[in-house]
């Protein structure tokens, strides 16, 4: 499960990240709303990478946005490979990529917590995650299903009333037929 969960994971979440910026770009155009370049501080604050005042790293920007974009996406492969899959395994992801997000920015001194953020500014970055969870779950839920159910999808086909597919559960009557 691990084996397949890394390369699709990678996948997944890189594709994920392509969208997600792609969104931003069109949301940028229309808003006015500038870069941010709060990834290349995360990174520049983790890795002890020099800061200059003024200068706008465009590489270190992409490679940690795009890096944090397919490492979680290994995360969200492997909900798949164990059966959590859908809508809701990546409204759950949504939550582990805006958290990330937060532990990393607050960690660093390079972020607020949400909460002080204006709404607007809070809606916009909740709205582009969610993004990148859809379609990288999308992605990695597709690539999972390729094989076969995943160990939580098979233990709900064992059990009675459970539903193995993770579609919405089954119309019954008052009988529960």
């Amino acid at each position: 499960m691990i084996r397949h969960a890394l390369w699709q994971g990678l996948l997944a979440g890189t594709a994920g990240g392509a969208v997600m910026t792609l969104g931003e770009k069109l949301e940028q155009a229309v808003t006015g709303r500038p870069d941010s370049h709060v990834p290349a501080r995360v990174l520049q604050r983790l890795t002890g990478l020099p800061e200059r005042p003024g200068t706008q790293p465009l590489k270190v920007n992409w490679f940690m946005h795009f890096g944090q974009a397919a490492l979680l996406g290994v995360l969200r492969s492997v909900m798949a490979q164990a059966g959590l899959r859908g809508p809701a395994a990546s409204a759950k992801f949504t939550v582990v990529r805006l958290t990330n997000d937060q532990i990393l920015e607050n960690a660093t001194g390079v972020g607020a917590p949400p909460e002080t953020w204006p709404r607007r500014e809070l809606v916009v970055d909740v709205l582009h995650k969610a993004v990148y969870a859809f379609v990288t779950g999308a992605v990695a839920d597709a690539l999972a299903a390729r094989g076969s159910m995943g160990p939580g999808q098979r233990h709900a086909a064992r059990r009675p009333g459970r539903h193995a597919d993770a579609g919405p559960l089954p119309r019954r009557d008052a009988y529960g037929r």
